[in-house]
């Protein structure tokens, strides 16, 4: 039994469940284990921007859309997340909305001004998931979101990469305080902290 096995977030409930990992931690396929048991309508907001000629990011993406089951709508919405989704309709009839992930709509606002300047960049993070949490908790749905931690690791010399990891860890911290459920995943193995 693992730290997920009692866990299902109530159907017909605005929630939010805050999934963490690092690379290749299992972190998305606990999320997609979560929303799996909400029900068969799910609604996956994905925030990965596939430029051409970026192979190990067509590959990623191609695993994780042959991981997912075939009948849960995918919306990919690489910025300005709530607004799209609230005006995709995708929400009308769904049993739960998983998004994966907040790191790279973390890179995506990052990038979409001046990459140098980190204030900018947190209030426009800030923008973003106050949009998403406001949006979950209106939505009456589940919502199972994914994130990577970045914070572990060795503290990288390059600046705009500090801003990153910055932002995202709070990012991450902001999530942590609104969500009702947050999990840890590492090696595959889910820890429950919240």
């Amino acid at each position: 039994m693992n730290a997920t096995d009692d866990f299902t977030p109530e159907p017909g409930r605005s929630s939010l469940t805050l999934v963490l990992g690092g690379t290749r931690s299992g972190k998305s396929e606990l999320a997609e284990g979560i929303a799996a048991r909400c029900g068969s309508r799910i609604v996956y907001v994905a925030t990965a921007e596939v430029l051409s000629g970026a192979g190990s990011m067509q590959e990623r993406v191609r695993r994780h859309r042959e991981r997912r089951p075939a009948d849960w709508a995918t919306l990919e919405f690489p910025r300005h997340v709530a607004a799209s989704v609230r005006q995709s309709g995708a929400l009308a009839g769904a049993d739960a909305v998983m998004l994966d992930c907040v790191t790279l709509l973390a890179s995506n606002t990052l990038y979409a001004g001046d990459p140098e300047d980190g204030a900018a960049f947190e209030t426009r993070l800030r923008e973003e998931l106050d949009g998403l949490t406001e949006l979950a908790a209106s939505s009456g749905l589940p919502w199972i979101v994914v994130s990577s931690e970045a914070g572990l690791g060795i503290v990288s010399g390059s600046r705009e990469t500090r801003l990153f990891c910055d932002g995202l860890g709070l990012a991450n911290q902001w999530l942590a305080q609104k969500a009702d459920a947050v999990f840890l995943s590492v090696a595959g193995l889910p820890l429950r902290l919240k």
